[in-house]
């Protein structure tokens, strides 16, 4: 599905990734852990063209290197960021309608803004609410759904548990577990190693903008081999 190869990114005259090989395949959930710092979200920023890279990229066999954000959208690939990113100013129906707003089945697109409120009632019943006085979980969920509106053929998630409370942490894992079975495509950044590692067909380590480590979830174990490595020196 995405092939990254010798990537470096660049914020300024800072290299933040040092020339990484990633590669995702269809259906799997990959996850890319790491402590504070180690470049993960200048990855994921890369691969939707927010960032300044070298290297190369393809997505099901079509080199994206090049391509605008607008064009990677439209290939297929999808972001809920870090930090969630919604439009606080906007109502919840209008930002899933965000997510949406490339595709021409507006009628489909309406049915399944009414699914995810019925997956997810509390964004059902503040619709029409601004989506700034949700709270961090609300607000978490809805960048989810946003981001899957598009229809992506790869979703990448940003430190989707961040700051949340545990069991609203449950729930989220229990969403990108949904969507895996589903045959969701994910690439997954995340604090939560062991959860992440749960959920993971493939993992890398990325430790100051290099992979350190990677393999298997299985070589991985429940991770807790991991604590000098995601709590390392930050780069």
């Amino acid at each position: 599905m995405l092939e990254v190869s010798q990537l470096k990114v660049f914020h300024g005259v800072i290299e933040a990734v040092h020339g990484i090989d990633v590669s995702v395949s269809e259906g799997q959930c990959v996850s890319l852990l790491g402590p504070n710092g180690a470049g993960k979200t200048s990855t994921l920023s890369a691969i939707t063209g927010t960032a300044k890279s070298a290297g190369t990229m393809t997505l099901l066999g079509d080199d994206i290197t090049r391509l605008s954000i607008e064009e990677r959208c439209r290939k297929g690939i999808a972001i809920s960021p870090e930090g969630r990113r919604i439009f606080s100013n906007l109502s919840v129906r209008d930002n899933m309608n965000m997510g949406g707003a490339r595709r021409t089945d507006k009628a489909a697109l309406a049915s399944e803004i009414s699914e995810w409120f019925e997956r997810f009632p509390i964004l059902g019943e503040r619709a029409e609410q601004m989506a700034g006085t949700l709270s961090g979980g609300e607000q978490q969920m809805l960048a989810i759904a946003r981001a899957l509106l598009s229809r992506p053929r790869i979703l990448l998630l940003d430190e989707p548990s961040l700051g949340l409370a545990p069991q609203i942490v449950a729930k989220i894992f229990d969403i990108i577990r949904e969507l895996k079975s589903r045959g969701m495509t994910i690439l997954l950044v995340e604090q939560n190693a062991a959860a992440a590692i749960g959920l993971s067909d493939k993992v890398y380590i990325l430790n100051n903008g290099l992979i350190s480590r990677e393999g298997t979830a299985d070589e991985f174990g429940d991770g807790s081999d991991l604590m000098d490595e995601l709590t390392g020196v930050h780069s």
